[in-house]
């Protein structure tokens, strides 16, 4: 049965938040608001959760899936950042960027492709940052665009009925925008921009 709950997206309440990581620390996956399109997702260590959502949204084993971090530490922690990365990540994160950068030892290997690399982001967004602090990790992350659809769906109202037998909680913090995130590739000598998104893509090209 899908739990839904209405949190406020500027000043989420904090027992509501609560209530959605005990879903997460049960092994639940959820549907929830970021600051740019409404994403898919469950704690990074939930293997179970991981392979319901590659199954529900038909995904191959190569896909690519971020993770939203909490602050620039997390990051450190789950990606290999030299000293001119981490300036980089502190002067655009949080906003509306993924950045894909080779993954360290911690990150669980049930999320990397073949290729050892990961999207790491910070939401600019009370409800998701409130969510990382309460889990105490970082969530696995995937836009909720579904495959019969090339539409990212951004309204609760309309996303509830697709999921409802699919996933354990969808939080509704109203709209969402419909544009993802700008992803940068920072593996190479020089950024990549792979995706032009809500992100000003200028700087990295």
């Amino acid at each position: 049965m899908l739990d839904y709950l209405q949190i406020h997206p500027q000043n989420p309440q904090r027992r509501l938040l609560q209530q959605a990581v005990r879903i997460l620390e049960e092994g639940g996956i959820m549907v929830y608001p970021t600051d740019t399109t409404y994403g898919l997702g469950c704690g990074i260590f939930n293997r179970r959760g991981v392979e319901r959502i590659m199954q529900f949204k038909r995904l191959p084993p190569t896909h690519q899936f971020s993770i939203l971090c909490a602050d620039l530490s997390d990051i450190a922690r789950y990606a290999r950042v030299d000293n001119k990365t981490y300036r980089l990540l502190k002067r655009y994160l949080p906003g509306p960027y993924t950045f894909v950068l080779e993954a360290s030892r911690e990150t669980p290997k049930t999320i990397l492709p073949k290729r050892k690399t990961i999207g790491l982001r910070i939401p600019d967004h009370p409800i998701c940052l409130g969510l990382l602090q309460e889990l105490g990790q970082p969530l696995l992350s995937t836009s909720m665009r579904l495959s019969e659809t090339d539409a990212i769906l951004a309204d609760p109202e309309e996303i509830r009925p697709l999921v409802e037998h699919n996933v354990d909680l969808l939080i509704d913090g109203g709209p969402s925008a419909d544009i993802p995130s700008t992803v940068v590739d920072l593996t190479g000598d020089v950024p990549n921009v792979l995706r032009v998104g809500a992100g000003d893509p200028g700087p990295f090209r």
